[in-house]
């Protein structure tokens, strides 16, 4: 449970826009408790690989507050075939299954050649326009080719990128070309005032929070394992760069993400079925 919680906090304040359950080292059962006593109430749980598509899918059919998503990760994209493809097309379909992603580019790692995450990046967009999803893109050191695809499928596609760390030059691009911004807890470390300074920039209306969980635990939590009641912090954080209270952040984020993800039910309507 989130300690020193914010002083506006009750229930049903929150979603958290990324996480990865499946990774989490705690039962399902107390993630999700620890969640619901820091005011979240829903969480996009993400698929990243053939391999966890089953689990993203198996915890939306079990948990009414959690929506999934799948994709082909940068890392992983050396592995799309047509087995995965036909997969994913199926499965874009369920209900609970609210947007094609995590997918895009990570020119750090390489874990797949430049060339091959480009082509699946590319093939990815394609099934989201043909299923008129929303994705979630991640990218890293590769904004001079991530703002290409995004101006390829401008207006054709829309969607967030997720656990926004690139310049505002990029920010600004992907505002303008229909995509919404997702911060996480890295706009908690004491080093990122320059993202700090492009959160400022956002407008509300096209802003996101998120925790990756387990992965970058804001302040007090940094290096520990992450989990979705710690979002409760990104909004601390969001809500004070720009100078508005937790109520109007958390009406406006709420209707961010509805707006994006229009399968993902309003308020109580968080229990539909797969």
């Amino acid at each position: 449970m989130v300690e020193g919680k914010l002083n506006y906090l009750g229930k049903k304040k929150w979603i958290d826009s990324h996480a990865h359950i499946d990774k989490l080292k705690p039962g399902v059962s107390e993630i999700l408790d620890s969640a619901e006593k820091a005011g979240v109430f829903c969480i996009l749980t993400i698929g990243t690989e053939r391999e966890d598509w089953d689990h993203v899918i198996s915890l939306c059919k079990s948990h009414p507050q959690i929506y999934g998503t799948l994709g082909l990760h940068p890392h992983t994209a050396k592995n799309f075939n047509q087995d995965s493809e036909q997969f994913l097309r199926e499965s874009l379909t369920l209900n609970k299954i609210v947007a094609l992603g995590e997918i895009g580019l990570d020119y750090y790692y390489k874990n797949s050649d430049l060339q091959t995450q480009k082509e699946i990046f590319e093939k990815q967009l394609s099934i989201a326009q043909d299923f008129n999803m929303p994705v979630q893109i991640h990218t890293r050191e590769a904004e001079e080719d991530t703002a290409f695809f995004l101006k390829k499928f401008k207006g054709r596609v829309r969607g967030l990128i997720h656990c926004f760390t690139s310049s505002y030059h990029l920010a600004k691009q992907a505002l303008d070309c229909g995509f919404n911004i997702s911060f996480s807890g890295i706009l908690t470390f004491k080093n990122a005032q320059s993202l700090r300074e492009t959160c400022k920039k956002i407008p509300l209306d096209r802003l996101h929070i998120e925790t990756d969980s387990p992965f970058l635990s804001p302040e007090p939590y940094r290096g520990r394992e992450n989990e979705p009641a710690h979002v409760s912090l990104v909004a601390q954080q969001v809500a004070q760069l720009h100078s508005v209270d937790g109520q109007a952040l958390s009406h406006q984020l709420k209707q961010n993400t509805w707006d994006l993800f229009p399968k993902i039910k309003r308020g109580e309507a968080c229990r539909e079925r797969v």
